[in-house]
């Protein structure tokens, strides 16, 4: 009997999630396709995987677990350290170490640290950490930096006011994940304001959408010498329903279009590089020999176009949630 009532149960839920994804699709009525149709378009095969990614009707977010990714140095001046879906980056410069978020509080003695020493990166010489948005999956680490080495941390106003909504109201949030203590309120980035350590600049763009003030990142990256121009989007929604404020999103990546095209961004950068073949990335960057490109580098054109398929799936996504129309 209780095979019998276990096996009905395994078969409703299947039904439940299955009528789910039929009901979805038949959500996707001729705007939708439209607009997934042009960004398959968009994509090609370069970025099929990102149109798949945030064109489908559920996508998914990043968890704590997701599997780590080998420690990397990417570029020159550039290392990736974390999780598939929560990567750290490391940038060199000529008077220490910007580092671009700092992953979860509670994994930074199992991950960023002994990452970092694996590529050896020495903590006390990160001077500025920058967050690309206000939840703990970015910022987790930051107030250990503060403390024991005088890192100076830099997030959007608009992000601050997120943490903490008056002056000293709370010291942790659980926001995502455990309750961790808060980073202190420091450097206010500013967009066009660039950030510079030693022989680096990096430019904060605002991009609010997944939170009321993510930014993004536009910096030099050196490969075998050559300069080129990172973009690091670092307010990507994952779970549109779940956006602080999708339409606005929506704004947001036609602003970072622009600004990424007059400055002429060809380097494609993801803190949670779900979308964007980075086990793939990595795996070439390490079996890479003197001439070969590095995957990292998209060119001018590529990265527009990736920029663009987010863009009309965002569009999708508000015509599947009803906030847009034709």
């Amino acid at each position: 009997m209780l095979r019998k009532i276990t096996a009905v149960l395994f078969y409703v839920i299947l039904a439940t999630l299955l009528s789910g994804f039929l009901v979805a699709q038949a959500r996707d009525s001729a705007p939708v396709n439209q607009h997934v149709e042009k960004a398959k378009k968009i994509a090609g095969t370069e970025w099929a995987q990102a149109e798949q990614f945030f064109c489908q009707p559920e996508p998914y977010a990043n968890k704590p677990d997701d599997p780590r990714i080998p420690p990397t140095k990417i570029f020159d001046n550039v290392y990736a350290m974390g999780r598939r879906g929560t990567v750290v980056y490391a940038i060199t410069t000529s008077d220490g170490i910007i580092l671009i978020d700092s992953g979860y509080a509670d994994q930074l003695d199992s991950v960023l640290l002994p990452d970092m020493q694996k590529l050896g990166l020495d903590p006390a010489k990160v001077k500025y950490i920058l967050l690309g948005h206000g939840h703990g999956d970015h910022f987790g680490g930051a107030r250990y930096f503060q403390d024991h080495y005088g890192t100076h941390v830099g997030l959007s106003a608009a992000d601050w006011d997120l943490l903490r909504p008056k002056p000293d109201a709370f010291k942790k949030t659980s926001k995502i994940g455990p309750a961790v203590d808060l980073p202190t309120r420091d450097i206010v980035a500013v967009e066009g304001q660039a950030i510079t350590l030693g022989d680096e600049k990096v430019t904060p763009v605002l991009i609010p959408g997944h939170t009321p003030g993510s930014l993004g990142f536009i910096f030099t990256v050196k490969d075998g010498g050559k300069t080129h121009i990172a973009g690091l989007y670092g307010g990507t929604v994952l779970i549109p329903r779940m956006a602080w404020n999708l339409e606005e999103y929506l704004s947001s990546l036609n602003h970072w279009g622009e600004i990424t095209r007059k400055m002429k961004v060809d380097t494609e950068l993801q803190n949670h590089p779900l979308m964007d073949g980075i086990d793939e990335r990595l795996a070439k960057i390490q079996a890479r020999k003197p001439g070969d490109p590095n995957p990292f580098i998209v060119g001018q054109a590529a990265y527009q176009r990736f920029v663009n398929v987010i863009s009309e799936c965002t569009k999708a996504q508000l015509v599947r949630l009803g906030k847009m129309g034709h």
